[in-house]
């Protein structure tokens, strides 16, 4: 912003002196979530909360060891929930700031001033949680070895935390869309394992399952597929508004939860096959079966 000052005092030839141009920096400017944003995510805990009861409720009938995508599918929408109520109540977010250069003409000093975007990194600690845990719904549906697995899960983990580093990255460096291209190489990675190692595995569970897992595997992976486009066009480019950006993740994080738990949920009630009986631990606990008491052993033989 330029302001031009007169001097009324004249020179030495009783003219006026030339306007001086004085340059006042531009206040930081702010793009934060307004009314509109601030209702969604109410809106959207409420979801989260309701479906996790409901999910909790329907696993009481079901036996311990017949339970576990039932537990899993419940803790995806509850740590949701939390993620949600903590963004509502104005917790667990920040300001990244990238610093914009003004051009005020010839012979005017260029000067600076912030754009500061709110940025709710309690979304990414909610990802990193529950997607992890949408994958092992979906490796277990499919039989997939813990290996491959872990190894999806890993990538998956590594793809959210790149999004929360580019998040907070600085404009005109590496940081930003460096730490985006390793999150998308990274998805490449679950894509692979889902895509190869799932069809694989779960060729051998039966027809009914094949396409249960297909059909789960498909919807997961277009909903992430629009993430980061999402991601591109808030806090990346940043040319959508800080609600609208809010509105499409609170879209996409209802049908990704719990829309894909009470689809899993529905279709394991009315197919058997697609089951993961657990028993052992999970189910049971420690006990003293099968244990080897060397010490009694050994006094056994004397």
């Amino acid at each position: 912003m330029i302001e031009e000052y007169s001097l009324l005092q004249g020179g030495h030839n009783g003219g006026p002196v030339r306007p001086i141009p004085t340059v006042v920096p531009t206040p930081t400017e702010y793009e934060t979530a307004g009314k509109t944003g601030m209702t969604t995510l109410w809106v959207v805990f409420a979801i989260m909360l309701i479906f996790s009861g409901v999910f909790a409720l329907r696993s009481w009938n079901i036996p311990l060891q017949r339970r576990l995508y039932h537990t899993v599918t419940t803790l995806i929408t509850l740590t949701a929930a939390i993620s949600y109520f903590a963004m509502a109540t104005g917790d667990a977010n920040a300001f990244a700031c990238n610093k914009v250069k003004d051009h005020h003409g010839r012979h005017v000093p260029s000067t600076h001033h912030d754009e500061c975007r709110q940025v709710f990194w309690a979304r990414y600690v909610d990802w990193s949680l529950t997607t992890p845990l949408l994958l092992l719904d979906l490796c277990l549906l499919a039989g997939i070895s813990g290996a491959h697995t872990l190894m999806a899960i890993v990538a998956d983990i590594i793809m959210v935390l790149s999004g929360l580093f580019a998040a907070f990255g600085r404009e005109h460096t590496p940081q930003k869309w460096g730490w985006y291209a390793i999150g998308c190489i990274s998805y490449l990675f679950v894509i692979w394992h889902l895509a190869v190692n799932g069809r694989a595995a779960v060729a051998a569970r039966g027809n009914k399952t094949t396409k249960l897992f297909a059909s789960l595997s498909a919807f997961t992976l277009i909903l992430w597929t629009i993430y980061p486009i999402v991601w591109g066009v808030a806090d990346g480019a940043r040319r959508v508004s800080v609600d609208t950006e809010i509105i499409i993740y609170a879209i996409l994080d209802i049908l990704a939860k719990p829309v894909f738990g009470t689809w899993l949920l529905v279709a394991h009630r009315r197919m058997p096959e697609t089951n993961a009986d657990l028993g052992g631990y999970w189910a049971h606990g420690l006990n003293s079966e099968g244990r080897i008491r060397i010490g009694d052993e050994e006094n056994g033989h004397h």
